[in-house]
């Protein structure tokens, strides 16, 4: 379970595997992302529980396009039933870390708040009228300590959740050692998931050119990359058929 420590061309090598597991089903991958997208639009638009929802299943979708992944890579479909997967297979646990990383976040809030950031705070949880852009140089103009605080733990926070979800789905690992493992690949592996970062943000701009059309493939290959990455970083075993899952599952309900 341990995570490996990879080279850091092995960077480029994600973003190459994610491309191809794209080309396999490119249309249906593109409309697999807008479904997404819409759906949590039109659920966060819900007042006061939209937003903390969406939190809530994130992970949830997430593994729904990392079993597509799978399916793929193994030599099977992409379905627009594999959004609904994590539904059906430990989905307690994976929206336990969808309530972990909600909770984290409020409390970085509250960090950043009592540190000196209650303008910048204020203006990042009011999502209902956006700040003009004078206001936001000046809350971050003013936020100093409280912004660096806030960027560290958010990063910290970001690096637990990449792989937890797929832990948790693939391997039946409790949600906060998954967390723990995440955080622990991601630190093992810095020069690699720095290459992979450098090279996806020059491909951000170029997407974003003409129209920004271009994220319509990078946007998928961001999340094919995912599972890229996380094969070759817990290379062990992990290719769990659907009745294995239900076995796991019952003998859990049990």
């Amino acid at each position: 379970m341990e995570p490996k420590q990879l080279q850091a061309k092995q960077g480029l090598q994600w973003l190459k595997k994610g491309f191809a597991l794209f080309m396999k089903a490119p249309l249906l991958w593109i409309v697999l992302l807008v479904i997404c997208f819409v759906a949590g639009g039109a659920l966060s638009a819900v007042p006061f529980i939209g937003e903390p929802l969406v939190s809530l299943l994130m992970p949830v979708m997430v593994i729904g396009l990392m079993a597509g992944c799978r399916s793929l890579e193994q030599g099977g479909e992409l379905e627009l039933a594999h959004l609904f997967i994590g539904f059906a297979h430990y989905p307690s646990r994976l929206i336990t870390l969808g309530g972990i990383t909600l909770l984290g976040q409020y409390l970085i809030y509250g960090v950043m708040m009592l540190s000196g950031g209650a303008t910048l705070v204020d203006i990042l949880m009011n999502n209902q009228t956006p700040a003009a852009p004078e206001l936001i140089q000046q809350a971050v103009a003013g936020a100093g300590l409280s912004l660096m605080i806030g960027v560290v733990l958010f990063s910290l926070l970001m690096m637990a959740m990449q792989f937890a979800p797929m832990l948790v789905f693939f391997r039946s690992v409790p949600p906060l050692h998954a967390m723990k493992l995440s955080l622990r690949a991601f630190s093992r592996n810095m020069g690699a998931m720095l290459v992979y970062g450098m090279i996806f943000m020059s491909l951000a701009l170029a997407a974003s050119m003409p129209m920004m059309l271009g994220w319509l493939v990078l946007l998928p290959v961001m999340f094919t990359s995912l599972y890229a990455c996380f094969c070759d970083i817990f290379p062990a075993e992990m290719t769990l058929d659907d009745d294995a899952c239900i076995k796991r599952d019952d003998q859990e309900r049990s």
